[in-house]
């Protein structure tokens, strides 16, 4: 893989932030640079699969039950339900780096954002 002038970037400002958002275009590896720059301890886990992004639509507490951090959330504009559950995750928990996103529809998520510290990049 090539080296993306935003690997430094998302490790530094994940030391600093509890939730970073990697929003763009389809297809211009924003999880394949999430992936490359997680170790093995941060899980993975993509809205595209059916049954994770129901579970998350119609469970989002019963999803990060099952879902520990630090993770990965691929394609999180199919569950905009789990802002608010993220967000008292973050506010009970008060660790850097917990939450990955990754989401294609930017100004939609960020609608869902509002509220709480996180970094927005845009790829």
């Amino acid at each position: 893989m090539l080296e993306r002038t935003l690997s430094k970037t998302v490790q530094s400002i994940s030391k600093g932030f509890p939730v970073i958002l990697l929003t763009g275009p389809r297809q211009v590896g924003k999880t394949t640079l999430f992936k490359n720059l997680s170790n093995a301890k941060r899980k993975f886990v993509s809205l595209d699969d059916l049954e994770e992004r129901k579970l998350a639509q119609t469970d989002p507490a019963g999803f990060l039950q099952k879902h520990k951090t630090p993770l990965i959330i691929d394609e999180i504009q199919y569950a905009p339900g789990l802002f608010p559950y993220i967000k008292i995750h973050i506010d009970s928990n008060k660790k850097n780096g917990e939450f990955w996103l990754t989401g294609s529809q930017k100004f939609h998520l960020m609608q869902g954002l509002q509220e709480f510290s996180i970094f927005p990049l845009v790829l």
